[in-house]
């Protein structure tokens, strides 16, 4: 380890390239923070330099000779101040134009990469030669080092409050423009649910519950489908308790308008052929992506996911049907969902993604049926309540008191912390497996 600390990978010139480029020319220095940042930087001279510069930035002030000598004497990164604008001096000499300045901040940031991969290397091998914790776990957190180095993640100590107040004002700016609805989050295709959802933002953990057979797989899967087709983005389904082919028939019937039953029985006229082949024209240009693996784990979620390109959406079908990874001494059920919903959350959180799950309802609902379901009817655990950022309820005369009222469901968001609160009323299609907004003829997309 001694040697590889001695050769760790850095390029004085490339830094000092940067830092100067900067100095003759201010209005790259936008330019190079997108790639770089303070702690990119090897030597902590110019971790000082940068974070000075970009603390004038931040606050209007000139970069130039002067005012960084000034600073840096008087945040006590040098002792005086010849020796301050010497070195200052030195990489204004160093480097002619700044026209190259974006390529140098390359080279930086590549080579702060490599140590941090040298780092997680040594960290990973402790963790294997200690044999302190499962392989499961062990791999997983190997692989957790690795992936957040890739999407240029990686977890940090604590973030200054002026960082987050730069990428505040880049959000609100990014509201301004074209991709505005897509910073605030996944639209659900559905305009009234839109309305008061706002979006399914990055990181989310979105529950979806309802009473047995009321369409919680549909909704779960019509919000997948719309999600892929707008967006372009990959959309990741796990389906712990139907097969791929059947998932996809669900699909096929939604985008189609085709009886469910005729796709099972094989029964199509040529008309359904036909809406079946513009269907899945459409449906083969998205990327949606089912894995029907029934045991899998949070973990092995992880490992899947970590591997796809342009992620956008994860849904799980459904909560109660997985597995606790923690084999708990006391076997409550109770807690192991606990542990399942706070992994699902970590889930969206580290992958920066909305999860949306189904969700049970407790059993007591079922001889309460004359009322909307409610928060504390989540089947098993509290916890799911307190983990998820946002909670819709599915509700609807199935039992069919109001024949007047068979197709019509209430998709009740009961909890939101990005968002309203209420109840959007939308048509329930059954004979295609599809959610429909009231005042949108089934036959739009």
């Amino acid at each position: 380890m001694d040697i590889l600390q001695k050769k760790m990978p850095y390029s004085l010139d490339a830094e000092q390239s940067v830092l100067g480029s900067i100095i003759i020319d201010p209005e790259c220095f936008d330019d190079v923070a997108q790639i770089v940042r303070a702690d990119d930087f090897y030597l902590e001279i110019h971790r000082e330099i940068f974070g000075t510069m970009y603390d004038f930035k931040f606050h209007s002030k000139p970069i130039d000779v002067v005012t960084l000598v000034n600073a840096l004497v008087s945040n006590g990164v040098y002792e005086d101040e010849a020796a301050a604008r010497s070195y200052i001096k030195l990489l204004v000499d160093i480097i002619p134009t700044s026209a190259n300045a974006k390529d140098y901040a390359k080279i930086v940031y590549d080579k702060s990469v490599l140590r941090r991969l040298i780092e997680a290397s040594d960290a990973i091998q402790k963790d294997a030669y200690s044999e302190g914790d499962s392989v499961e776990n062990i791999v997983d957190v190997a692989e957790q080092r690795v992936f957040e180095i890739a999407q240029k993640n990686e977890r940090r100590d604590f973030v200054h409050i002026k960082d987050v107040i730069v990428e505040t004002y880049n959000r609100l700016n990014e509201l301004q423009k074209d991709q505005g609805e897509e910073a605030l989050g996944q639209k659900t295709g559905y305009s009234d649910l839109d309305k008061v959802v706002v979006g399914l933002g990055k990181g989310s953990l979105i529950i979806v519950g309802a009473r047995p057979g009321v369409g919680k797989t549909s909704f779960c899967l019509n919000l997948a489908t719309n999600i892929a087709k707008r967006s372009k983005k990959a959309v990741c389904i796990f389906s712990l308790e139907m097969s791929n082919e059947q998932l996809v028939s669900r699909i096929i019937s939604s985008e189609a308008l085709v009886d469910a039953q005729k796709l099972r029985t094989g029964k199509l006229e040529p008309r359904d052929w036909d809406n079946i082949a513009n269907a899945t024209s459409v449906l083969t240009e998205t990327n949606i992506y089912i894995d029907d693996t029934t045991d899998v784990s949070i973990t092995g979620m992880k490992a899947k996911l970590r591997r796809v390109k342009n992620l956008g959406l994860v849904v799980v079908d459904y909560l109660q049907l997985m597995e606790s990874e923690k084999s708990r001494k006391d076997g409550s059920r109770v807690n192991e969902i606990a542990d399942i919903s706070r992994g699902l959350k970590k889930l969206a959180m580290e992958l920066d993604v909305p999860v949306i799950t189904c969700s049970q309802l407790s059993r007591g609902t079922e001889k309460e049926k004359e009322r909307q379901p409610m928060l504390s009817d989540l089947r098993d655990s509290g916890s799911i309540e307190q983990d998820a950022d946002m909670v819709i309820f599915l509700s609807r005369d199935y039992y069919g008191k109001d024949p007047d009222k068979a197709n019509l469901v209430d998709v009740i968001v009961a909890k939101n912390r990005h968002g309203g609160l209420g109840t959007v009323k939308m048509s329930w299609l059954g004979q295609y497996t599809k959610f429909s907004t009231l005042e949108t003829d089934i036959s739009e997309e």
